[in-house]
């Protein structure tokens, strides 16, 4: 991942932090702050499907987060001082989750729409829609997933042996 040319020349990154049952996030994060560049997590509203994407000031902040009824760290909801990436200038890439891709850029999440409605709001922005990269294990690669017109596909999905 780190070796990734979009991985190198992208300045600001969003990337998920990650649940025990996906790709490990923590080493490219703290290779995120150690090349100097500009990292965002994600912050979900519950009982919606609204996402923002919030700015760490460094590997250790993630301490400092709260845990949802997901097990999910992230800024809390009275945590106004962040950045929120749109807010702002952009962002350069996204690092994706997801339970399941194929090698069409499909990708299956979790059902909410969380990242897909994110990804339109970037569209709107002026820097335009990030290059998007799914982390994921190579038993998640299926022959076809299911999508709607509201899935955005992803540009590239990076997982072992690829």
């Amino acid at each position: 991942v780190i070796d990734h040319p979009k991985y190198q020349e992208s300045k600001r990154i969003a990337i998920f932090l990650s649940m025990p049952d996906e790709v490990q996030t923590e080493e490219i994060i703290k290779d995120i702050f150690k090349q100097g560049k500009e990292c965002f997590i994600p912050r979900y509203k519950p009982q919606s499907n609204h996402m923002d994407m919030l700015k760490l000031s460094s590997a250790e902040d993630i301490s400092s987060l709260a845990l949802t009824s997901w097990n999910i760290l992230q800024p809390s909801d009275d945590d106004i001082a962040r950045e929120e990436a749109l807010a702002g200038g952009g962002l350069d890439l996204i690092f994706m989750p997801g339970l399941g891709f194929d090698k069409k850029g499909n990708r299956l999440g979790r059902g909410k729409g969380y990242y897909d409605t994110y990804l339109e709001r970037c569209m709107k922005h002026p820097r335009g829609k990030p290059y998007t990269i799914a982390l994921a294990f190579r038993e998640q690669i299926c022959e076809s997933v299911p999508v709607t017109e509201n899935d955005v596909p992803i540009d590239e999905i990076l997982y072992e042996d690829c």
